[in-house]
């Protein structure tokens, strides 16, 4: 199965600012690409590549005074497999988590540990370790928070999440992941591509899609606690310990959002054939 993945992201720069856009594929994801996963920026302007401490990649570049374009389309292999399952998938103790691990269990600025450590404790320590527990997670944030656009507030955390129950689909992974996190399972917050295959098309525009990654039997496995089912066709652009770590474009400076779209389906057989 083929991808057609990309977006057209526009911003009027009031005065020069330093930009950071993390846009591409994963590294992880760079072998199933089919076609260039550039970046390309109007007007042309010198861009510097690098790869920051969560293994993401990453584009930094100084934005000139005006409007400012940046876009991509590419194509991109995928199996066509829903997300893997492994009922059986064990907690590892964190005397054995591996060392770049462990920042995933901490507190981080929208995922206050601390303060849900008893509440998770109340609801999911008698839930069996592993693959169960934090599917009890999930299946817990997707029954009590309700979704909803008009409840996106991008200072909201995990506890405003508990408290309010209602959120956009970050809300939803960000308290799963302090949940998690509060059991003593790493989780870390990912983002990146999610098509409507396999399930009914959503009427809303296509944006980015958030979910999480919890690390059982010794790597990390995908969950969704907005979705709360596998799901086929995710593409990850990045992780983190939350959607701070994560932000698709980091201005240092001002930089109004005058336009925003995403691209993410399946190509056609046709298509497919052609290419």
């Amino acid at each position: 199965m083929i991808l057609r993945i990309g977006y057209n992201i526009q911003f009027e720069i009031p005065s020069p600012v330093t930009m950071v856009a993390l846009l591409n594929v994963h590294p992880s994801r760079v072998g199933d690409l089919r076609s260039s996963d550039e970046m390309r920026l109007a007007p042309p302007t010198s861009t510097e590549s690098y790869v920051d401490s969560f293994g993401n990649r990453c584009v930094r570049f100084l934005a000139q005074k005006g409007q400012l374009q940046l876009d991509n389309l590419a194509l991109i292999d995928d199996p066509g497999l829903p997300d893997p399952v492994n009922p059986h998938a064990r907690e590892v103790p964190v005397h054995n988590l591996p060392h770049d691990v462990l920042r995933y269990l901490y507190n981080s600025r929208y995922c206050e540990v601390d303060r849900l450590s008893m509440i998770a404790l109340e609801l999911f320590g008698s839930v069996t370790p592993g693959w169960s527990r934090v599917q009890a997670v999930c299946d817990w944030v997707n029954t009590k928070v309700t979704f909803g656009y008009q409840y996106a507030r991008p200072s909201k955390s995990a506890l405003d999440v508990y408290t309010e129950r209602f959120g956009v689909c970050r809300d939803f992974q960000h308290l799963a992941v302090t949940l998690c996190r509060a059991l003593n399972i790493p989780a870390r917050y990912a983002t990146g591509y999610l098509p409507d295959i396999g399930v009914p098309a959503d009427p809303n525009p296509m944006d980015f899609a958030a979910w999480f990654e919890a690390y059982l039997e010794d790597r990390w496995w995908t969950f969704d606690a907005r979705h709360n089912h596998p799901r086929i066709g995710r593409v990850l652009v990045a992780t983190g310990r939350d959607a701070s770590d994560v932000a698709i474009t980091t201005s240092f400076g001002m930089a109004q959002l005058r336009h925003f779209t995403v691209v993410s389906e399946q190509l056609p057989e046709v298509e497919t054939t052609a290419a």
